[in-house]
């Protein structure tokens, strides 16, 4: 859990530089906040912004460095280029095209591996081949009191709330969110959707701890994996109380939906709380995470292909 006075520190440290995101009512009791019209797409602005913010000078002298599929490596480049300093991103040779340009166009360098040494990076927590500050994109406390900001948000927006919908990816947006949502009001529902292709913290969640699970790479690439990263089980178990895996088929339908009513593009994670919101008592809030997908797969899901 990340404690409150640092989720309200972090609101201060960010102060105008994101976008108070709007919050959407989508009928039948669904609310949207639409962290994907962030300047970056992505919610990961606040994460990669209040880490490099409130890191030293001094350890930010050779620069930064991330492992991402995308969203966290814009975020970082944004963030980095603001500070003057470099960006180096890992990331894997199956990221989506479309957030490897924007990494570049905002100036942050590539380095290439494959999805499994990116994944193994990920579970180390470092990457000795590059130089600089490595500000993990999950499992680091001030990325997820920049996450918690978007919960303080919710609570201004929405005085009646029943549950709060959270995409899993590496779990950093679920724990910030819950951390900000538990210590205001803590009747709140807290709810993961991951997809039903690599749905670790759900299978966890249902065990009472980390399991091995049958892990299928989709074009939901910003959230669901193979495994919990370590230590998250953790930090958010105890803030969770419902873990839902979500088929492919329905994350599909909730990003035309997003489409069609939000008139916004959602990415696969994005779309994911969004398609287990159905049939909840009471007001539910979705956390639309991002809007990165590529043109040709949202072509075919718009199309029902």
């Amino acid at each position: 859990m990340i404690e409150l006075e640092e989720i309200q520190r972090a609101r201060e440290r960010l102060g105008a530089s994101v976008l108070r995101t709007p919050l959407v009512e989508l009928g039948d009791g669904i609310w949207a906040k639409l962290e994907c019209l962030q300047p970056i797409g992505s919610f990961k602005l606040r994460s990669a912004l209040n880490a490099i913010r409130s890191a030293p000078a001094a350890e930010l002298a050779d620069g930064v460095v991330t492992v991402s599929a995308g969203n966290m490596a814009q975020g970082v480049a944004w963030a980095a280029r603001e500070a003057g300093v470099r960006a180096q991103v890992i990331v894997p040779d199956t990221a989506p095209r479309a957030k490897l340009d924007a990494i570049e166009r905002l100036g942050g360098e590539l380095v290439t591996v494959t999805r499994a040494e990116w994944w193994q990076v990920m579970l180390d927590g470092g990457y000795d081949r590059v130089s600089g500050l490595f500000i993990h994109p999950v499992v680091n406390d001030a990325v997820m009191a920049g996450n918690g900001t978007i919960g303080l948000e919710l609570l201004d927006d929405l005085e009646e709330l029943d549950t709060v919908i959270v995409p899993w990816g590496g779990g950093g947006l679920t724990t910030g969110v819950a951390s900000a949502v538990k210590a205001l009001r803590p009747h709140v529902r807290i709810v993961t959707a991951e997809p039903a292709t690599g749905a670790a913290f759900a299978a966890a969640f249902a065990a009472g701890g980390p399991v091995e699970i049958d892990f299928e790479p989709s074009f939901v690439d910003g959230a669901g994996g193979p495994s919990l990263l370590p230590g998250m089980w953790e930090r958010a178990h105890e803030l969770v109380d419902e873990a839902v895996a979500v088929p492919l088929d329905e994350v599909e339908a909730a990003i035309r939906l997003l489409a069609s009513r939000a008139h916004v593009v959602a990415e696969g994670a994005g779309a994911l709380a969004v398609a287990a919101a159905r049939d909840r008592p009471g007001r539910t809030a979705c956390i639309v995470s991002g809007g990165n997908i590529d043109a040709a797969v949202l072509a075919r899901v718009l199309a029902g292909a």
